[in-house]
């Protein structure tokens, strides 16, 4: 490192005497290289103050952290508006530990260092809007969730929020369908007993088919039918406005980073949506953000200014028909998923009732054949429901291997009927159609790939190996020999003594004859 008299005399032989590199470097006995590095630098400002390291101290948030750099990794694997903030960290880490004693500030500063250091930071602002009493807004936000342990990517949320009071209430989803918006508002709707005077929605196409110059709208028949019956007031917003209901914009953020982080896993979907409803009302115990009171005080005059709830509940499905291929199933969603219905309607047309997560299925007279899990996603997807197939080959078991049905079959299915006799066939598929509706076709599948193993080709095993392997029924071992075993064709002769049993008899009052 050469100092900066060095460095002066380097550049005034060069500048001011006119020395060339070589003579320089000869004068000053250093390399060429280093004389051109000084002589063509023109920049000698002070390099910047580094920043240093703090130094390392002792902090009651020491134990916590490994947990927070746990939480805030696997944020980096989720979906960006459902990681958690500072808030949420501090709140889950007061809920876990009772003897938590961290402020929220040292949580906040070491949940910021971190997200900075794994690249999550993202600031949000929001435009808070004031609404007289029992006015609403609906939006759709976007969450994963697991489901029975499915992993939901980009499900559907749909938040109802109440501008006036700053309360609101969120019910997860599939999807973003009209059928889901129906049934979440009427969800809240009864959980809140009453039905708000307005509500304020985007433009979607799921409720809007036609802006009209001027501000009006072509709604779609269900929605238009929907609000009338609700007496509610639809309002909406203009195109490319979303910030006009900016209390719901806020709402969905808020109740995402609340309510949705970590990322919920549950069995069921419906009770998930019922402890939501009571979660947002516990959410309301806490001080309104500028009227110096309880959201749940505030909510009460929102409350006291709803519609009542009609007598009768909305049906909000979708009814539809469909037609059959020669396997009687039918396509929905454009053809991307494929749905069972039954043999006996191959290539005619069955009537559907779609609801947020079911279609059932009925016949010409709208009876009911087969229920499927409504399917979501773009991607192509099946679903089969056995048990009309089974019951309707096992009347005709004879042309099974002629049917189309025989085709679709398991290949572990098609391998053990054709492994049975010919007269036990209609009996074993009467069978396989009991298991099927007992606990499913995968359950019967099973029960099959258990039968090949053993080779066990008549309907009593079939039977017999479903209930060991679904009633828990021990497979015992065999039994030993013991000592005490009389050896085989000995017999043990007893002398028993009628007139002992005449005499209790006697003494009971009974008549002995």
């Amino acid at each position: 490192m050469y100092t900066m008299d060095q460095i002066h005399r380097i550049r005034e032989l060069y500048f001011e005497q006119g020395k060339n590199l070589a003579e320089i470097a000869e004068i000053l006995g250093c390399d060429w290289r280093t004389v051109r590095k000084y002589v063509d630098q023109t920049d000698f400002s002070p390099l910047p103050p580094q920043t240093q390291k703090a130094v390392s101290h002792k902090s009651k948030l020491d134990r916590y952290k490994p947990e927070i750099d746990t939480w805030l990794e696997a944020d980096r694997k989720a979906p960006r508006k459902q990681r958690h903030t500072a808030t949420r960290v501090f709140h889950r880490l007061t809920n876990k530990y009772p003897d938590f004693d961290v402020s929220y500030r040292l949580v906040a500063q070491y949940v910021s260092e971190k997200k900075e250091q794994l690249n999550l930071k993202k600031e949000e602002g929001y435009i808070p809007l004031i609404h007289r009493p029992g006015e609403a807004q609906a939006d759709f936000g976007t969450a994963d969730f697991y489901e029975n342990g499915k992993y939901y990517e980009k499900g559907k949320y749909l938040v109802l929020s109440f501008p006036y009071s700053n309360g609101g209430y969120l019910q997860l989803n599939y999807g973003e369908n009209l059928e889901c918006l129906l049934e979440g508002l009427q969800n809240i709707f009864q959980y809140v007993g009453g039905v708000p005077t307005e509500i304020w929605f985007d433009n979607t196409k799921t409720i809007v088919t036609e802006i009209i110059r001027g501000g009006g709208r072509e709604l779609t028949d269900r929605f238009r039918l929907f609000s009338e019956h609700y007496r509610f007031k639809p309002v909406f917003m203009n195109p490319v406005s979303g910030n006009e209901k900016g209390n719901v914009e806020n709402k969905v953020g808020y109740l995402r980073r609340n309510e949705l982080v970590p990322l919920p896993e549950f069995m069921n979907l419906a009770e998930k949506n019922t402890s939501l409803l009571a979660s947002c009302d516990a959410d309301m115990d806490r001080e309104h953000y500028d009227k110096e009171l309880f959201i749940s005080e505030l909510f009460e005059e929102d409350r006291k200014a709803f519609l009542p709830l009609p007598e009768v509940l909305f049906d909000t499905a979708l009814y539809a028909t469909a037609r059959t291929d020669k396997y009687g199933k039918f396509r929905l969603n454009g053809g991307k998923h494929e749905c069972s219905a039954s043999p006996a309607i191959c290539e005619g047309i069955v009537h559907l009732k779609i609801t947020s997560d079911t279609v059932v299925v009925m016949d010409e007279d709208f009876r009911e054949i087969v229920h499927h899990r409504r399917l979501y996603g773009d991607s192509e997807q099946k679903s089969m429901e056995w048990l009309p197939y089974l019951k309707y080959i096992a009347r005709k078991p004879r042309s099974l291997r002629n049917s189309g049905i025989y085709e679709i079959l398991p290949v572990n299915i098609r391998k053990y009927m054709d492994s049975c006799a010919n007269s036990d066939r209609g009996q074993i598929l009467k069978v396989l159609a009991e298991l099927t509706e007992r606990s499913g076709f995968e359950s019967a599948v099973r029960t099959v790939n258990q039968a090949l193993v053993y080779d066990a080709v008549d309907p009593d095993s079939l039977k017999n190996l479903y209930r060991r392997v679904y009633s828990d029924v021990p497979e015992l071992p065999p039994m030993k020999e013991a000592d005490s075993i009389l050896p085989a064709g000995k017999v043990i002769q007893f002398n028993c003594d009628l007139d002992f049993f005449d005499s209790v008899l006697r003494k009971a009052g009974a008549a002995n004859e």
